[in-house]
């Protein structure tokens, strides 16, 4: 599982091959969630508000790179890591 980004503790994360939609994993502390890239609906599980909050605008400016990143993934090759939020 490559992790693509950390910030605030938050760590970003794709599975190799993963299934579909696109998506990324979250974790923050001991939660984690799975978010569309599309939509940056919750899919599966769930971060605290907070977490969330920063999760959504991180995702919002960096949607392009997280799909060029999908698609990696799901190709089993090299991701390319992803700024954090500041």
């Amino acid at each position: 599982m490559p992790t693509v980004s950390r910030f605030f503790g938050i760590e970003i994360w794709f599975y190799f091959n993963d299934h579909l939609p696109p998506h990324f994993h979250a974790k923050y502390e001991s939660s984690e969630a799975l978010y569309s890239i599309r939509t940056l609906q919750v899919l599966e599980g769930g971060i605290p508000r907070r977490a969330h909050n920063l999760v959504l605008e991180w995702a919002d400016l960096h949607r392009a790179e997280l799909l060029a990143d999908w698609e990696l993934a799901r190709a089993g090759q090299a991701l390319t890591d992803i700024a954090p939020l500041e």
